[in-house]
């Protein structure tokens, strides 16, 4: 396959440096793309990135995932409007691990030539002294080529630290450390990144006369302008502690049409004629929401398991069915983290025990709905159940009706459904 023709179809190509299409047509290219170790656990946001790998290694190249031990001590600027704070060592390794761990479910690393591999600035910079640095990389990069970034011109005003300033400088050294030392003559990123990047091949052909190239991915944004990868209840992770393989299975299935239109592209590994013909088939009949199953049922195998999906699919079965016997199969783990904070309420239990009227639990205690004349009007017009069962005005609530001695089912309307705990 040719990988920047994959790269277009896919939607998945923004700025090439000239000259990189020739080279990856013409030899084997080790290509690397950095990752920000602040988090234990990648994001969704960071997909773009890993499946940027991913078609590069099955093109017939060399992918190198840098986990950034040292620039996560610095902290980047690009698309930040204030500084991050730093983090210490033992915090940075442990994100480091981490983060391998899920990145191996994407990459091969035991297939010869091509085999991918995982390398950490912290490497070659620990023992980097300040000195010798400003001396050996400082002296080659100009203030004035540093000031004309973006990522330095868009924090002017607001004002950046040194350390922030010197970030470019620190990821051009890494594209040269890499090249040097390790035959590495692609970086990748994010559309963010190319300042960055080609601050590096810049730093290249300074240095040691070299030659070296670049490519980055669009940002994705979703139709309605808000942030890809998060949630009303924030980001959504690649580690099942972080986000349920439930709520991962729900992000993309619940993706708009516009917006899945661009998500099967980026994130499947289906052919282009398989994509199309999902396409045809979702435009014919919509409502069947073909594209959504198809790619959450394709990455959430590849990020969490095949068991994981299965179990993901009856939780969504069970939810939005109409047997709370059904839902009696689910453990209470399963329950809650079905459930994001914005739509569970936690109510004092001594209330059960007493007895608690109906519209005093869903329109003030649990705040289902926003007042008491609220509920009441919705509960009159059959607009409200508990348990799968709807409710009359009078009805009194108790720890009978508690799933688990803990839980209540509320739904409002046809397809809202709320998770109420006695606590």
């Amino acid at each position: 396959m040719n990988f920047v023709e994959e790269l277009k179809w896919r939607g998945m190509l923004q700025d090439i440096m000239p000259g990189t299409e020739e080279l990856l047509n013409k030899e084997m290219v080790s290509g690397y793309i950095g990752f920000d170790p602040t988090s234990d656990s990648l994001g969704v946001g960071n997909l773009v990135q890993i499946m940027t790998l991913l078609h590069f290694q099955r093109c017939g190249h060399k992918p190198i995932a840098l986990v950034g031990g040292a620039t996560g001590m610095v902290g980047d600027p690009s698309g930040k409007s204030q500084e991050r704070n730093l983090l210490n060592e033992e915090t940075l390794n442990h994100n480091l691990s981490s983060q391998k761990k899920q990145l191996e479910k994407f990459l091969d690393f035991n297939c010869g030539k091509n085999s991918a591999e995982i390398v950490n600035n912290y490497d070659w910079f620990k023992n980097f002294t300040f000195l010798d640095f400003i001396r050996d990389v400082g002296k080659h990069i100009s203030v004035n080529y540093m000031m004309a970034k973006d990522s330095v011109q868009n924090r002017l005003e607001t004002g950046m630290s040194f350390t922030e300033f010197s970030y470019q400088l620190v990821q051009g050294y890494d594209f040269y450390w890499l090249w040097k030392n390790k035959g590495i003559k692609l970086q990748m990123g994010g559309s963010d990144q190319w300042g960055n990047i080609v601050t590096g091949t810049e730093l290249i052909r300074r240095k040691d006369a070299g030659e070296a190239f670049a490519l980055t991915t669009p940002l994705i944004k979703k139709a309605d302008g808000t942030k890809f990868g998060k949630t009303e209840s924030g980001n959504v992770w690649l580690d099942a502690k972080k986000t349920s393989a439930y709520k991962f299975y729900q992000f993309w299935l619940n993706a708009s049409d516009s917006d899945v239109a661009t998500y099967i592209r980026i994130f499947s590994l289906k052919t282009r004629e398989e994509v199309e013909a999902l396409e045809a088939e979702h435009k014919t009949e919509p409502h069947l929401r073909k594209l959504q199953k198809a790619l959450a049922d394709e990455i959430t195998t590849r990020v969490h398991s095949a068991e994981a999906l299965q179990r993901a699919k009856e939780t969504t079965d069970i939810l939005f069915g109409s047997s709370f016997e059904d839902f009696k199969k689910l453990s209470g783990d399963e329950i809650e983290d079905a459930f994001d904070a914005d739509t569970t309420f936690s109510v004092d239990a001594n209330l059960f025990a007493e007895g608690i009227d109906v519209v005093s639990l869903l329109g003030e205690k649990a705040a289902v709905f926003p007042s008491k004349g609220e509920a009441r009007k919705t509960i009159q017009g059959n607009g409200a159940s508990i348990n799968k069962e709807k409710i009359a005005l009078d009805k009194k609530i108790t720890a009978f009706d508690l799933l688990y001695n803990k839980y209540l089912l509320v739904q409002k309307g046809k397809k809202t459904y709320f998770l109420v705990k006695a606590a």
